[in-house]
């Protein structure tokens, strides 16, 4: 009885989960024909990243989905403009 979770209290994690560093979102680096591959598959089967990643080898599903949402989310959306204006204005 005294395993029974009463209540409204928070699962404690075994210290399995992993933080994400900064340096990890920034290292994905596809090839143009992976990149190309991920593309046609997302239009084909969505975010089934497992099923994406399972076509390309080497790569983990996590990966396919942080590759993607570095590309497609609105946070690293608004860092890519203000990289490209940075860029702009370099030249």
């Amino acid at each position: 009885m005294d395993n029974c979770r009463c209540g409204k209290q928070p699962r404690t994690s075994d210290g399995d989960s992993q933080e994400v560093t900064r340096t990890e979102w920034e290292s994905i680096n596809l090839s143009e024909q992976e990149e190309d591959l991920v593309y046609r598959m997302y239009r084909l089967v969505g975010e089934r990243w497992t099923l994406i990643a399972g076509r390309i080898p080497g790569r983990k599903p996590e990966e396919i989905e942080r590759f993607w949402i570095m590309r497609h989310g609105e946070r690293f959306a608004e860092k890519r403009l203000r990289r490209a204006g940075r860029e702009q204005n370099f030249y």
